[in-house]
């Protein structure tokens, strides 16, 4: 059986990252793997979506609507926007982030009034975490997605701890290993 996870979020917010990561982990665990990306301007805060899927044999990377097992939302309209591609007993994760795009910045449109409270609405497995105040205290806030990645790796259990922790120490810059695990730890044991 395999496993469909939608990363969503905003240009620059490490979402192309945590789909190279997730990918690499299910294949370290033997798993055949595929994602597909879609960066709508992401150089300038667009959305950004990776599809993910991983098992014994993918034959594509694109999930249907009421496919996905996993929905990680970097940012809170995204969690919205991607919603329908849950299957009625997924898990949405979604990062209180909120980042206005350009026509609501420049006042052409509104950003909803309650997109957690909305998400909650038609999701029963919904986790919220504020990923970027844990990144702050830990001194970098562009580990933000790696918190998210840590919430997510406890929610996809088929995937031992330990290869993600390797896979990421990998991916990272030396420098930030450190931080960058401390970040994964925070994520995974969040409740």
């Amino acid at each position: 059986m395999n496993t469909k996870i939608i990363i969503a979020g905003v240009g620059g917010q490490g979402i192309l990252l945590a789909s190279d990561i997730l990918c690499e982990v299910a294949m370290k665990s033997g798993l055949d793997a595929k994602k597909s990306e879609v960066h709508g301007m992401s150089q300038r805060g667009g959305d950004v979506v990776s599809h993910v899927i991983f098992g014994d044999k993918v034959y594509s990377p694109l999930i249907s609507y009421e496919e996905a097992d996993v929905i990680l939302a970097f940012e809170q309209v995204e969690a919205l926007r991607n919603l329908d591609y849950l299957k009625s007993d997924g898990v949405i994760i979604v990062n209180k982030a909120k980042i206005l795009p350009v026509p609501v910045a420049s006042g052409l449109a509104d950003y909803p009034k309650d997109p957690i409270g909305e998400v909650k609405k038609f999701a029963k497995n919904t986790i919220v975490i504020d990923a970027e105040e844990i990144a702050k205290e830990l001194g970098n806030s562009r580990v933000m997605n790696v918190v998210l990645l840590g919430v997510m790796a406890k929610n996809v259990r088929s995937i031992d701890k330990n290869i993600w922790i390797e896979t990421l120490k990998e991916s990272v810059p030396q420098k930030t290993i450190d931080v960058n695990v401390k970040a994964f730890e925070r994520g995974y044991s969040y409740s």
